[in-house]
């Protein structure tokens, strides 16, 4: 199965976010083991990085990253992604609207978020790593 992983979902496992941690951990290791594909656009590895840079020192921040982008595929972001998000006015959050360019791209089966009403008008299903954790 092919998952694209939204940004707060490998948050919550970077820094241990309490009420998310397991869920989201579930979902990581799933990935990380091969029991699912896991993908990671390009732009949420900038967004971890500027996110993060208060709580995780530069140092550790990027050996972070580094093993996030060798432990899952990184899809790119190109012109066509970027207009075709830019004409896709239904979505509010134009950083959602692109993680559903990506999942297109990859042809993925879902996008697991935690903020799955963001993702109303996305063309890939998705759904919080719980509703997810049933289905498999």
């Amino acid at each position: 199965m092919d998952l694209l992983i939204d940004t707060n979902i490998l948050i919550d496992v970077i820094v241990h976010r309490d009420e998310f941690f397991s869920c989201s951990k579930e979902i990581y290791d799933k990935c990380v083991n091969k029991l699912c594909n896991g993908y990671v656009a390009a732009h949420s590895i900038t967004n971890m990085n500027y996110i993060l840079r208060k709580s995780i020192s530069d140092e550790v921040r990027r050996k972070i990253l580094i093993s996030i982008c060798e432990l899952f595929t990184v899809v790119g972001l190109d012109s066509q992604k970027l207009v075709s998000a830019l004409h896709r006015s239904e979505f509010s959050d134009f950083e959602d609207c692109l993680q559903d360019e990506c999942a297109i791209d990859i042809n993925a089966d879902y996008i697991i978020t935690r903020n799955k009403e963001d993702y109303e008008a996305s063309r890939i299903k998705a759904v919080t790593p719980a509703e997810f954790l049933k289905i498999c």
